[in-house]
């Protein structure tokens, strides 16, 4: 039973780091209407940015942490003035083919650092005994990885509901026209959802990094990987990328550890995911969280 209670936690870890690292692509696509593929990319950077404050510049990891937020809520914000601004208006695919450009130029200059070819680790800054309990363990890292989660997910959760922005963000969503007929600036919502999703990406880096190292084909993979957590709970929806997320998380870890004998994403759990999507999506084409809008000519 102790074994079953440890998939779970170990579930519950991954999923929520996924819903995180979710929640970016949501952000943009539920202002936007756009699949960012460069978001693994982002997630990556600020990854190495908390990395090189921390060990290069001596910088305490919670300002690290802090400041690689802020430099990445800049740096998406600059990416969606210099390449996508002028693409408003324009097909959506059009843009989106821009963000895999996008991803294909971040990895070929990040393959030029150091960065991109080496394994690097944050050095230990909380206590490396795990917690226990009834036979159940959870590290420190893993523990505030998933706390900070909630934290930031509830955080944008409120946001979007209840703040002037965020409105404005989901008016653009539903209709750009109406909203620019009210007075809301749309290239501005634009590159808040941007910003926005950047300062997300970089704290689920930061947790990604303390909990599995710092690779690079490692982080930026986890752009590809929450795809089946986003279209699982519906493009638009926060609630939907924890929900799936969670749910991806416990699919992965009992295929794993019950059909593979071990926890991670090789064998049945990296594929059995996939196949339990396209299942619900057979059933709920929308996403569990997803809304079904149906245009009247």
């Amino acid at each position: 039973m102790s074994y079953f209670f440890q998939i779970v936690v170990s579930g519950i870890v991954v999923g929520s780091i996924y819903a995180l690292a979710a929640l970016g692509m949501v952000l943009i696509y539920k202002s936007s209407k756009v699949l960012n593929i460069a978001h693994g990319q982002i997630i990556a950077a600020g990854a190495f940015i908390t990395y090189y404050l921390t060990v290069s510049a001596g910088v305490p990891i919670f300002f690290s942490f802090i400041a690689s937020m802020i430099i990445t809520f800049f740096l998406a914000m600059s990416v969606e003035r210099i390449f996508l601004r002028k693409l408003i208006g324009e097909p959506i695919i059009s843009v989106i083919m821009v963000t895999i450009g996008l991803a294909s130029i971040i990895d070929g200059l990040i393959y030029l650092t150091p960065f991109g070819t080496e394994n690097f680790s944050f050095p230990a800054f909380l206590p490396q005994t795990p917690l226990s309990l009834g036979g159940v363990s959870i590290s420190w890292t893993q523990l505030l990885g998933v706390i900070i989660t909630f934290v930031l997910i509830g955080g944008f959760s409120w946001f979007f509901k209840k703040s002037t922005i965020g409105i404005s963000m989901r008016a653009v969503s539903d209709d750009q026209l109406a909203s620019m007929s009210v007075g809301i600036s749309v290239p501005r919502v634009f590159g808040l959802a941007w910003a926005t999703a950047g300062l997300s990406a970089a704290a689920a880096g930061c947790i990604i990094g303390n909990i599995t190292g710092i690779n690079f084909d490692t982080l930026h993979a986890f752009g590809i990987i929450v795809f089946p957590v986003v279209i699982l709970g519906g493009l638009d929806s926060i609630l939907g990328a924890v929900v799936a997320g969670i749910i991806m998380g416990l699919i992965q870890q009992f295929a794993g550890g019950y059909l593979d004998g071990n926890f991670g994403l090789s064998g049945t759990g990296s594929v059995l995911p996939y196949v339990i999507l396209l299942i619900i999506l057979l059933f709920k084409p929308h996403g569990l969280f997803g809304i079904h809008e149906i245009e009247r000519v």
